[in-house]
């Protein structure tokens, strides 16, 4: 079942639990077996097994996860970190300041403002709310 290695005064006991049941543990320290009454009896362990999750994929079988291209649009908003696209805050031909908050990206169970690193016009929106995107993918285009 489960092996332990104590160190007392000194000496060292090998332990190797072999089954509990209720008050009563089987158990061999060094090689020697022994049978232990417990104060209280053992705690039931409930074990649970995960099973692999598949990604989100959409109605056609595409992941739904948005990945970096490769080359990158000139004048593209990059996503800082892995997350999801909580709310997008501007439209195509909107006009943007520096520093204006564009979207806002939800990662490691923290909010995070997008904001547009420079002034102009939104040529392109390249995810939408609900979206998982990786770090480095484009977010929103700024002509």
């Amino acid at each position: 079942m489960k092996s332990f290695k104590y160190t007392i005064n000194g000496n060292v006991y090998k332990v190797h639990i072999n089954s509990v049941m209720d008050d009563i543990a089987e158990v061999e320290v060094n090689g020697t077996p022994y049978s232990v009454k417990m104060e209280k009896p053992a705690k039931k362990q409930m074990v649970t097994l995960k099973r692999p999750v598949q990604a989100p994929t959409t109605a056609s079988g595409a992941p739904v996860v948005s990945r970096p291209a490769t080359s990158g649009a000139a004048g593209a908003v990059k996503s800082p970190l892995p997350g999801v696209i909580l709310s997008v805050d501007c439209k195509v031909g909107d006009t943007v300041k520096r520093g204006q908050k564009i979207l806002v990206l939800e990662a490691m169970k923290m909010e995070n403002n997008i904001n547009a690193d420079r002034d102009g016009k939104i040529v392109e929106i390249k995810v939408n709310k609900g979206d998982s995107v990786l770090e480095g993918a484009d977010l929103v285009v700024i002509g």
